[in-house]
């Protein structure tokens, strides 16, 4: 969908928003960043109750990273190659937990494994406690 900014005559791209839902990986674009916000058009995991998924216009999200550390088992969840979609071995950044416009959402990749949303459910614990 487009709309005409008539301040500056620029044709400006309005995205739709679409199904959130709770354990998916969504391509997202989480530019501009901030300080040491993990930035960039990047996977995400949607981390919050799907209560209030497609009724709220912002969702939890945990940003996705190739820059794996095996040896961090809290502040990271490792996903396999081929897991919801990934196209490479990842880890989820537990500690960049962080709400985001729906807007900011530009496709769906799939979803984590059960194994994976048990452990990143218990390191978001660990964490936010």
């Amino acid at each position: 969908m487009f709309f005409q900014n008539l301040k500056n005559s620029k044709k400006v791209q309005i995205r739709e928003t679409m199904d959130i839902r709770k354990w998916n990986v969504y391509l997202a674009d989480l530019n501009p960043r901030m300080g040491t916000e993990p930035g960039k058009t990047r996977p995400v995991i949607v981390v919050q109750t799907d209560l209030l998924n497609n009724h709220h216009p912002s969702a939890m999200i945990c940003p996705i990273t190739t820059h794996v550390r095996p040896q961090s088992n809290i502040l990271r969840v490792h996903l396999q190659k081929g897991e919801a979609g990934l196209t490479e071995t990842s880890d989820v950044m537990v500690d960049e937990v962080r709400a985001i416009d729906n807007r900011r959402f530009l496709r769906r990749l799939g979803m984590i494994r059960r194994e994976s949303q048990k452990k990143l459910s218990e390191n978001l614990q660990i964490v936010l406690d």
